[in-house]
């Protein structure tokens, strides 16, 4: 089997497309690339992340299932910018729980938050 070089495409299962989707356009500042009454997907370098409702999510996972959201986070999608602090007051004036920041013995500083669907979103820069 040949070693992937990179992820090209993640799937986000949602409850509220249009809540996500409004949420990931605000944030982030994207513009979906694609969207219909069940998805919106956004371009983030050459990774597509794709909001797609729970309900149509069974058969790309079969054969498991979707998981509840109250199940709690089950991963996390971790981005690398620049500057920590301005993120995390960026998210304070909006009013999204985060927490951090905090410095990781592994030379990170992160915070973390998450989406309407309960998505844990890292920040990470480098220290």
């Amino acid at each position: 089997m040949t070693i992937p070089n990179r992820i090209s495409a993640i799937s986000l299962f949602v409850d509220d497309v249009a809540a996500s989707k409004a949420f990931y356009a605000d944030l982030f500042g994207v513009t979906p690339i694609f969207e219909d009454e069940v998805s919106a997907a956004f371009k983030f370098g050459e990774t597509v992340i794709n909001l797609l409702r729970s309900d149509q999510a069974n058969d790309i996972v079969a054969p498991d299932k979707v998981g509840a959201r109250t199940d709690g986070s089950r991963f996390q999608l971790t981005v690398w910018l620049d500057d920590v602090e301005a993120i995390a007051s960026d998210l304070k004036r909006r009013g999204i729980a985060f927490n951090g920041p905090i410095d990781r013995p592994w030379g990170l500083r992160t915070i973390n938050f998450v989406d309407p669907s309960g998505h844990s979103w890292e920040v990470a820069q480098r220290l």
